[in-house]
């Protein structure tokens, strides 16, 4: 419990960090120079799923790097899908994809699908530092 708790904090640090740092890059194209990043306190829990992705990190670790992208990417996005109806339903929800043309019911954008693909890739690889650092001696 104590391993999936600092994986659930760290992962969704990383999420906030990388999260931030899109959206003032998206400033950045627009000649923003304030370079505002946002994000929402409920991308802290989102982010911070990721943790359960750790039995999936060891199941698919000799699988190759394209594969394992993959998954992560399908993975990511089951949860985005999930958290994202649950809260447009109570109105909470902080991201609304509608103006885009590749968006599904309002909550995914399938041209995403890159940066979800690094991101898993990214947290794969905090969870198994996390994973070498944690385990008891």
């Amino acid at each position: 419990m104590k391993k999936l708790i600092h994986n659930f904090i760290h992962c969704g640090l990383l999420g906030w960090f990388l999260e931030i740092s899109f959206t003032a890059f998206h400033a950045f194209r627009r000649r923003d120079l304030k370079l505002p990043g946002a994000t929402s306190i409920w991308m802290f829990p989102i982010y911070g799923m990721a943790a359960f992705l750790a039995p999936v990190c060891r199941l698919i670790k000799n699988c190759n790097l394209v594969v394992r992208g993959l998954i992560y990417t399908c993975l990511i996005f089951i949860g985005e899908f999930l958290t994202g109806i649950w809260l447009n339903r109570r109105e909470l929800c902080p991201w609304n994809y509608e103006n885009s043309r590749w968006n599904l019911a309002k909550v995914i954008r399938l041209d995403y699908a890159p940066f979800w693909f690094i991101s898993g890739l990214l947290f794969e690889r905090l969870l198994r530092e996390n994973d070498e650092t944690l385990r008891p001696d």
